[in-house]
């Protein structure tokens, strides 16, 4: 009997787990509350285009059309790719639009039966003969509910979109007390380009945040305003936004995209060879990092605007928060027309904003919180079991527990995809994908569930170690070969892609190294 998976989303990580179960001969209903593929592409800020350059992002089997000839391709470019993609494979029938899942219920063990498994699932393999998942499904325009009986299911969901990270205040100091309007990016975006620009035409706007979002609205902002009205973008922490991928004319993924730049790294399950490698080499990583640094201090004049950050590029790079800064941004902080205002804390008045610090508000009449995203409540809400939401948010001071960033060890016959951050996010689910694949076709089974919990709890010392206070983003951009090399190693494929010791020791590992009938053996 053919086994029915639920996959939830049709952004590019669902796509890529839609096409990659299809190959095993599974039978995937793909549930996508909007319209459309692609996710975060489906709508963006105008001028938004790709974080990392083109190569990095893409299908390992589909590469980008000839007719897209720029690097950092636009939001447009970057829809039609993953639509031709999802044309290419035949995968829009599988999927139901404009239907959100409300809510996924298990209907096997109970919660002491599971929760006295030594192995996952019971039995360490993906299916069981006896449990099922029950996903609720509305459809957005007629209201109707259905329930589906499926016997896997996939959490696509995301953890950039639909529920905002809204700041907290004190009491009366929050946007109830401000006399203008308050609204988060998400709210932004959601407008169509013109109406957009006639929202913030004319008024004194204020952008919270630092990253990506934030300062692509700020451009907007200052193109309908210029110097008339100059858009503040306020923000906590400094961050390394890049103006390019070539520090000082080197490509940077031979800095940090190589075999050979992981060996000066640190990194969870390391032998004691690896670990004395890492620490007679901590040198050379700081000079790479140093390096990479003088490169965006000199060519965006971090100095000059006093934005040059406290902490590593490493850093910022372990804790996946590159950014690339839109084109002439600080031409605009030249001229007048973008104002960068530092703020550890900040509280609402009726004029504006109380900066902390400062006597005098600064006076705003719109406010757009660029604060990022809450993608663990997605992840929670999702389930009906006040056991399952417990689990899939683990401890406040843990990153979220899933073993290979993929399986949760105590939640049976589910997996979740696209959750975890890397520096190339696409083919990062590519390879997850790959793997869940093969596990649900049986290739290979799991570790028990102490010793897959002692692999999470490694990785998340690991990330506390890399990230910081960002611990909880659990990227993996530092160590993406490393990470891919157990995936690959699960699967029984071998983890080195490269002709020649050379080539695996100093190229950069991309999507091509990954295709799936390459050097699989």
């Amino acid at each position: 009997m053919e086994k029915k998976i639920a996959i939830i989303g049709a952004g590019i990580s669902g796509l890529l787990a839609c096409k990659y179960v299809l190959s095993k001969g599974f039978h995937p209903i793909v549930f996508e509350a909007r319209s459309s593929i692609g996710g975060v592409w489906i709508k963006t800020v105008e001028t938004t285009k790709i974080q990392t350059p083109k190569p990095a992002y893409q299908f390992s089997d589909f590469p980008w059309p000839s007719s897209v000839t720029v690097d950092f391709p636009s939001q447009h470019q970057v829809l039609d790719y993953i639509k031709s993609y999802a044309h290419h494979f035949d995968l829009l029938k599988h999927i139901k639009f404009n239907t959100k899942v409300v809510g996924i219920e298990y209907e096997g063990g109970s919660d002491e039966e599971i929760g006295s498994w030594s192995s996952w699932n019971g039995s360490g393999t993906p299916f069981s003969s006896q449990g099922k998942w029950k996903v609720v499904a509305e459809d957005i325009q007629s209201h109707s509910t259905e329930v589906y009986q499926v016997d896997f299911v996939i959490l696509c969901l995301g953890r950039f979109s639909d529920v905002p990270n809204m700041p907290e205040f004190p009491p009366n100091k929050g946007p109830e007390a401000f006399h203008g309007k308050v609204i988060h990016s998400m709210e932004y975006v959601a407008m169509d380009y013109k109406s957009a620009a006639e929202f913030v035409k004319g008024k004194r706007v204020t952008v919270v945040g630092f990253q990506k979002n934030a300062l692509d609205i700020a451009m907007e902002c200052s193109a309908a305003n210029g110097l008339e009205f100059p858009c503040t973008v306020m923000y906590k922490t400094e961050h390394w936004n890049v103006p390019d991928y070539l520090p000082w004319g080197v490509p940077l993924a031979y800095f940090y995209l190589n075999r050979f730049s992981e060996l000066l790294v640190h990194k969870p399950g390391e032998g004691i060879l690896l670990s004395l490698l890492a620490t007679l080499f901590s040198p050379l990583r700081w000079a790479f990092s140093k390096f990479v640094e003088s490169h965006i201090k000199h060519k965006l004049r971090l100095a000059k605007y006093g934005t040059v950050p406290k902490h590593s590029f490493l850093k910022e790079l372990n804790s996946c928060l590159i950014a690339t800064v839109p084109e002439k941004f600080y031409d605009k902080v030249d001229e007048g027309s973008i104002i960068l205002k530092k703020s550890p804390s900040f509280s609402f008045c009726e004029e504006g904003i109380l900066v902390n610090g400062e006597t005098e508000p600064l006076k705003t009449d719109l406010v757009i919180l660029a604060t990022g995203f809450r993608g663990e409540k997605k992840l929670k809400d999702i389930f009906v079991s006040q056991t399952f939401q417990d689990y899939i948010l683990g401890s406040p001071k843990e990153a979220v527990p899933l073993y290979r960033e993929i399986i949760h060890p105590r939640i049976p016959q589910l997996a979740v995809v696209g959750f975890s951050e890397s520096v190339a996010n696409l083919y990062t689910s590519e390879v997850r994908c790959q793997w869940l694949a093969e596990l649900l076709y049986g290739t290979f089974i799991l570790p028990n569930i102490k010793d897959m919990e002692k692999d999470i709890k490694k990785w998340d010392e690991f990330m506390k170690q890399s990230s910081g206070e960002y611990y909880r983003r659990s990227c993996i951009g530092g160590l993406h070969i490393w990470y891919n090399d157990q995936l690959y190693k699960d699967m029984g494929w071998n983890p080195k892609r490269k002709k020649g010791f050379f080539a695996e020791l100093f190229e950069p590992y991309g999507p091509s190294d990954y295709l799936p009938s390459s050097r699989s053996n």
